[in-house]
């Protein structure tokens, strides 16, 4: 019998955008599971609380039959372990994506040296795309329609009360 393969899928989130569902949408066709791992990270203040940016993520993949949605607090590596994954699944958006995650990479590898991390690179109209430009945009009233699912732009909206 084949084993399945699970990937996690970790990040904050904060908020999801089309760039995370294109990264999404791509493991899900890789993988037979992915598992997208919402993070609580105690040195970041984030717009949405961790059950508010949960909802949208569950919200964005309904229909995804092999995308879960959950949250996960500590080391990567242990929640990885817990939930069956033999995959860390990253988007890199340019060089500095890179640095960054292939030091996250060797350390997990590290810390447990059967889980593997595989990069994917999203589409190009995404290239550019953060959580961080899409607050930074949005807070100065400028359009982020189309970077972000509907929902995502309306909650965003009534946060920062814009648009």
């Amino acid at each position: 019998m084949k084993r399945e393969i699970v990937a996690i899928y970790p990040g904050s989130f904060d908020p999801v955008t089309n760039g995370h569902l294109d990264i999404i949408s791509r493991g899900r066709s890789i993988f037979d599971r992915v598992v997208v791992a919402v993070s609580v990270n105690q040195e970041k203040t984030p717009l949405f609380s961790l059950d508010e940016r949960v909802q949208m993520l569950r919200n964005a993949t309904t229909g995804w039959d092999n995308v879960d949605v959950d949250r996960f607090e500590g080391l990567l590596v242990n929640y990885a372990a817990d939930r069956g994954a033999s995959v860390i699944l990253r988007g890199i958006r340019a060089v500095t994506d890179f640095d960054y995650e292939f030091q996250m990479a060797l350390m997990n590898r590290r810390l447990q040296g059967k889980l593997e991390t595989v990069f994917l690179v999203p589409a190009e109209k995404y290239t550019y795309l953060s959580s961080s430009l899409v607050k930074e945009v949005a807070s100065l009233g400028g359009s982020v329609e189309g970077l972000v699912p509907a929902e995502v732009l309306q909650k965003l909206q009534l946060k920062l009360k814009t648009g």
